[in-house]
């Protein structure tokens, strides 16, 4: 990008009171802007991006086969849905549950508000296990930070470990991300779909990681197909997001038209991300070589969020091509 598009964008981030927008591309540092200087080194709540981080650590696991294959029924780690009056129950995988797709009559916000009720109660795996399926599993992707604790009791249980005891040996260490905080759940194990509190850089080094396909100093820490295949897309997505799920990641596409040839199809450039409540980004362009993080605290203000990628960053990336 040109250092005069760079300065609208930088324009557009003050304008909407922006907390922090970091562009790498080529692995260079080609925007790095906070609001404040203090947000370099500080914790923040990334939301659900928090899923993301925990496919990146099932995905490490079923590598390593500390987790079985994804499409293992999770009736192995939860030996009371043998009990359950729905035999459907029994065949969820985990993979369903990477997928949001395990089938379980949930709204997250609003109508049942199921998360908010979950979150209220002594024990959130037992209270999503309960709950009636209104799909046949792996037939319809409705998003739930229910089937993201689920999948953090099996790989807490699977490891043998804490999941943040877990994820600073095989992804935090190796990446040097030094300082972090993560909530829990009333049985103490990390939350799975939220919780997660980290530094925008260090956010950064997390999409490089799948930027560079799961490989990072001479290390694979991730398979390359296993990087390549959670990152494709699975389901279309419920709304309000125009987009399809993969394994606890968020996909979409912009469309690219070079202008030589009226009679040319457009291109679409694929790109993946993790998306957390309120405006927090992790977005990995591959065709573009680049990671772009966002993280917002404004939104309390009956304001939308904004996708600052989506609104902002797109239409200077189609200038430069």
């Amino acid at each position: 990008m040109k250092s005069l598009e760079l300065t609208s964008l930088i324009h557009e981030l003050h304008e909407l009171e922006t907390r922090s927008c970091l562009i790498e591309q080529q692995g260079k540092m080609i925007l790095e802007y906070y609001r404040e200087p203090a947000t370099t080194s500080e914790l923040y709540k990334i939301n659900s991006c928090t899923k993301s981080v925990l496919s990146a650590l099932v995905s490490i696991a079923i590598d390593q086969q500390i987790v079985p294959q994804s499409d293992t029924p999770i009736l192995e780690f939860f030996p009371r849905l043998a009990e359950d009056s729905d035999p459907q129950k029994r065949e969820i995988t985990i993979e369903h549950l990477l997928t949001m797709s395990a089938g379980f009559n949930w709204t997250e916000f609003g109508g049942q508000n199921s998360f908010p009720t979950m979150s209220k109660t002594s024990d959130w795996v037992q209270f999503v296990l309960s709950q009636p399926l209104s799909d046949l599993p792996g037939t319809r992707m409705e998003y739930s930070s229910g089937c993201s604790q689920l999948l953090a009791t099996i790989l807490r249980h699977a490891c043998g470990q804490t999941v943040a005891e877990f994820a600073e040996q095989q992804l935090f260490q190796p990446l040097g991300i030094e300082s972090y905080y993560w909530e829990t759940d009333p049985q103490g194990t990390h939350t799975g779909g939220f919780g997660l509190h980290l530094k925008p850089m260090d956010m950064l080094k997390f999409g490089r990681l799948y930027l560079n396909e799961g490989g990072w100093d001479g290390r694979q820490l991730i398979q390359k197909e296993t990087v390549r295949y959670s990152t494709r897309p699975f389901l279309p997505a419920v709304k309000p997001q125009k987009a399809f799920y993969g394994w606890h990641w968020w996909t979409s596409s912009f469309l690219e038209d070079t202008g030589l040839d009226k009679t040319a199809k457009s291109t679409e450039t694929q790109y993946y991300y993790a998306l957390g409540f309120g405006g927090q980004y992790i977005v990995v362009v591959p065709s573009y070589d680049m990671v772009v993080v966002v993280t917002a605290d404004k939104f309390k203000k009956k304001r939308t969020p904004v996708d600052i990628f989506r609104q902002y960053i797109v239409p200077l990336l189609l200038q430069q091509a």
